[in-house]
């Protein structure tokens, strides 16, 4: 624990940089939030993914992402419009680009997430920090426990949300009704980790006691290489799936990718150095 204020500036530097981002740029809502249209157009000969993104701009027509597929098909998500609408686009493409242009698909969709669903997500999160934070404090006798797990959970959260928002301005990523199955899972990986490290804390306290930063610093040792163990398995598995698992579940799989490597991180790193430090000053108080 020594070296806990150099973790808390390295989250407050990611934290910093996403919440700029999330304030500068906002989020790029998907389709699942505000619906709009969903067209898969296939190409004579290759488009650069830049080209076809200025021609769209050309059009004026607003477009939430342009995702390609193949060499030669583009899945494009746009407002809502009509089928003579589209018409009109893929006349434009066709007469700038001096090639073909076919419609594979052509779907108008409505908005599946409403607000009602939004605000019960972040309900469920509320009420699953208040339980989580309860049943911690329960089982280690301790608030400080309890509190200091649920902040590291809150660290994750902030951490994807942030990232996204910096992803979804230079690289298109949307927020989607996957992204917020993300969310909600990458919420229970934090606070199992956080556990486990707690738990041996607990352990060694009962065995040999000492203070909590000597029991802190012996907890985190042991437990690293076994935490490291765990999510490299589980990022190996998101890396494959990023990368060979198509469109439709990339950035899901970034967001779980994100998520993990968060985790890991706070548990150790964020969760711990809250407790020894609350402990600290909790005794300095009690002295004076």
């Amino acid at each position: 624990m020594k070296y806990r204020l150099v973790y808390f500036l390295i989250s407050a530097v990611v934290i910093g940089a996403g919440l700029f981002a999330y304030f500068k740029w906002g989020l790029n809502i998907g389709i699942d939030f505000k619906g709009g249209t969903i067209v898969e157009y296939k190409f004579e000969a290759e488009v650069k993914e830049e080209r076809l993104k200025e021609l769209f701009a050309a059009t004026q027509l607003p477009t939430n992402s342009i995702q390609k597929t193949s060499d030669k098909t583009y899945l494009v998500k746009t407002e809502s419009m009509d089928s003579v609408r589209n018409g009109a686009v893929m006349a434009y493409l066709e007469r700038n680009l001096e090639m073909k242009v076919e419609e594979l698909r052509f779907e108008n969709v409505g908005p599946s997430i409403g607000p009602d669903l939004v605000k019960k997500t972040f309900y469920a999160m509320g009420i699953a920090a208040v339980l989580i934070l309860l049943w911690v404090a329960i089982q280690f006798r301790s608030f400080k426990f309890g509190i200091s797990a649920v902040l590291a959970m809150f660290h994750d959260s902030l951490v994807l949300l942030g990232s996204f928002a910096l992803l979804g301005h230079f690289f298109g990523a949307e927020i989607d009704f996957l992204f917020v199955t993300a969310a909600l899972t990458i919420l229970s990986f934090s606070v199992h980790d956080t556990i486990v490290v707690y738990d041996r804390i607990r352990e060694s306290q009962k065995k040999q006691g000492g203070t909590l930063t000597e029991l802190a610093n012996k907890a985190t040792t042991e437990t690293m290489v076994r935490s490291l163990n765990n999510s490299f398995t589980i990022v190996f598995m998101l890396v494959a799936l990023t990368l060979l698992g198509g469109t439709t579940v990339k950035w899901f799989a970034i967001a779980l990718l994100i998520g993990t490597v968060s985790g890991t991180y706070s548990s150790p790193f964020v969760a711990v150095p809250i407790l020894v430090t609350w402990d600290e000053l909790q005794r300095k108080i009690k002295k004076i």
